[in-house]
């Protein structure tokens, strides 16, 4: 036994760039419910959504008049910093802390960041894409999809490397789509889940291009079609 090891498996840096703001702004919100801080007259939550969250009517708008302010754009990349309260937050982190390390693991920092934030994008892009969606997207849910999707890759790789059965690889968004209907049944729910399965895609895809050795197993494959 080494009694020299740490308690706990490290994190990667870059999943600690990724946690450490989602969990800070928990921390200030969760104090300004407690009465500890704040006073004003809105809550701090309700204010951050209004900063940070992600308006598919405003995209939509900004798409119909061609305009694209750098402020409405930045809220693409901010929605996951804010969350409905802290049981959406916790949940959240911690698979964005056991996926980051998976996957950042295997992939570089910045290829970390190329999936995190491109899911985020993508789930955003397809949430304003439903014309009934209405309402605040917020949450780090698209991008841990994002990295779900890239975890897939990296079991899908080895399938194929192994001659293994492929569709093992897709277990766990199968899984996590089957309670996702099955909450929706019983509980109701709009239509996040198609942001979440959008951010999924967009990782799995993503990772083609920015995995190890990724940009040579795309063109190799482009050639052989």
């Amino acid at each position: 036994m080494n009694h020299n090891a740490p308690p706990l498996n490290p994190l990667p840096p870059v999943v600690w760039a990724l946690t450490l703001p989602l969990i800070a702004m928990e921390v200030v919100l969760g104090l300004e419910k407690a009465g500890l801080v704040g006073g004003a007259a809105v809550g701090w939550r309700q204010d951050a959504v209004q900063r940070f969250g992600f308006s598919p009517e405003r995209m939509r708008a900004m798409i119909e008049a061609g305009q694209y302010p750098l402020a409405a754009l930045a809220r693409l990349v901010t929605y996951p910093l804010v969350h409905l309260d802290f049981t959406h937050a916790l949940f959240a982190i911690v698979i964005l802390l056991a996926l980051g390390k998976m996957v950042g693991e295997v992939f570089r920092w910045w290829a970390v960041l190329v999936v995190f934030f491109g899911a985020t994008v993508a789930g955003a892009l397809a949430y304003t894409a439903l014309p009934w969606s209405a309402g605040a997207l917020i949450g780090a849910y698209p991008g841990d999809y994002g990295l779900i999707g890239a975890f897939t890759f990296i079991l899908w790789v080895r399938q194929v490397r192994s001659g293994g059965n492929q569709l093992r690889a897709f277990q766990m968004i199968g899984v996590l789509m089957g309670f996702q209907l099955l909450f929706g049944l019983l509980f109701g729910g709009g239509w996040i889940w198609v942001a979440e399965l959008a951010g999924f895609a967009a990782g799995f895809l993503l990772s083609f291009g920015v995995s190890p050795g990724g940009a040579q197993r795309l063109r190799d494959r482009l050639r052989q079609r």
